[in-house]
């Protein structure tokens, strides 16, 4: 990195952006030392994108190709190069419903995030906070882990936990989770932008 500039982000997104906003916010107020450098999504109208465009921040859709669930390979060269030409230091899914293959891991080793509204390694894949109620769990919560190649497998960096209460609907579940996504997201951003990560295999050591 230049250590003439800040620690640059890259996020991608299909959705609202909330978490994104939570990280550019934390951005714009100096509370972790990052610029957000680019934001790109497979969805034309994501509101992420005009999260994004609002704060003067680069945002471009990007066509995720021909599958449903992944980037094909011409597709997911382009997202490389765009990031890439963008200089960032380290790319954060914010609810990229994209499964990221070999070739952009590859490009990107150690430098990818990700954000699971669950404790992994329970409940991974799609609506968590259901299948932790459908489950009875009486906690529930979130983890932000480097990104692998499996299904929200990669190591853990930090979780959050969250209370699972009698009255609870996934709705409601869902918020309070998505309340403690807000703030361990941008604090985990920051922490690796400090150099306060380290991994080793799959442990990971956050120094506060």
């Amino acid at each position: 990195m230049n250590s003439n500039r800040k620690f640059r982000v890259g996020v991608l997104g299909s959705g609202k952006g909330s978490n994104f906003v939570a990280i550019a916010e934390a951005c714009a107020a100096g509370i972790i030392p990052c610029e957000v450098g680019l934001v790109l999504s497979d969805v034309a109208e994501a509101g992420i994108l005009e999260h994004a465009r609002q704060r003067g921040l680069v945002a471009e859709y990007l066509s995720p190709g021909k599958f449903r669930t992944k980037l094909d390979e011409e597709t997911e060269a382009t997202y490389v190069a765009r990031l890439r030409l963008a200089e960032v230091d380290l790319i954060v899914l914010a609810g990229f419903m994209r499964i990221l293959k070999a070739g952009f891991l590859n490009a990107f080793p150690g430098r990818i995030v990700n954000i699971h509204p669950a404790l992994l390694p329970a409940f991974p894949g799609l609506e968590s906070w259901t299948q932790a109620l459908d489950y009875g769990a009486k906690v529930a919560g979130c983890t932000v882990h480097f990104v692998d190649a499996g299904t929200d497998t990669g190591p853990i960096i930090g979780q959050a936990v969250v209370p699972v209460l009698d009255d609870d609907t996934p709705a409601t579940l869902h918020e309070r989770i998505q309340q403690a996504e807000r703030r361990l997201y941008p604090a985990v951003v920051g922490a690796i932008a400090e150099g306060r990560i380290t991994i080793n295999g799959r442990r990971t050591a956050w120094r506060k």
